[in-house]
């Protein structure tokens, strides 16, 4: 287990562009097949190459686990194919105006942290995706929960101005550690610069050497890069 350091589009806001699990990678189609590899080796997974509705913002777009993935409306059929192909996941396209859900649900293999202006029957079919309980929540009084943390089955990091309930909110659903930090040298929207699952963690190229050890610390992984 270790903290690898990656961009992608020259950016180091590589969890706006990637998304992973503890079984699949998902990637755009434009990214080299180097850095495909690297992530299939680093993250012990197969990765999956393809767009969400065109857009090379994945992470932003989807949200996923061991169970399943959840897709937003736009979704075109030959991607849902190319996922499809890869994996036997639970896949389910939402049919709402709302898209970014990357962004709006933060989830493990254990429960789902979800933005509290979703619908109940949007939430239940999320539920029925991923095969988790999913609870309305905030992050540092916050709604877009996706974004402000980074979740695996072995800890989560959250945005450094989460509050107490919040924290233990967290801890409660997602029955994992979980601790604060930044990345890309002081970005407190986590999930916008890490990646991660039970194997190991990927991290933009500006993440610091601080940043990096509590990372570990949160992911229970070790760093090789400080």
């Amino acid at each position: 287990m270790a903290i690898f350091l990656l961009d992608a589009f020259g950016s180091a806001s590589i969890g706006v562009y990637i998304l992973s699990t503890d079984d699949i990678v998902i990637v755009p189609n434009q990214i080299p097949e180097s850095s495909s590899r690297k992530l299939e080796e680093w993250l012990g997974v197969k990765a999956i190459q393809t767009n969400i509705g065109g857009s090379i913002l994945i992470g932003s777009l989807v949200c996923a686990n061991s169970n399943g993935v959840v897709l937003p409306h736009f979704v075109r059929e030959e991607e849902v194919e190319a996922i499809k192909s890869a994996t036997d996941l639970n896949i389910t396209i939402m049919e709402t105006k709302r898209t970014a859900y990357g962004n709006m649900v933060l989830a493990n293999d254990y429960g789902a942290i979800v933005d509290p202006r979703l619908r109940r029957k949007d939430i239940k079919m999320i539920e029925d995706t991923l095969g988790v309980e999913a609870v309305k929540g905030e992050i540092a009084g916050l709604p877009y929960v996706g974004s402000l943390a980074t979740a695996t089955n072995r800890g989560v990091l959250a945005h450094p101005l989460i509050k107490e309930d919040e924290e233990k909110l967290l801890k409660e659903v997602l029955k994992v550690h979980v601790g604060i930090g930044t990345v890309n040298c002081g970005i407190p929207y986590i999930a916008t610069g890490l990646i991660g699952n039970s194997r190991s963690a990927v991290a933009g190229s500006l993440t610091t050497g601080p940043e990096l050890f509590m990372i570990g610390q949160a992911l229970g992984v070790v760093d090789e890069n400080v």
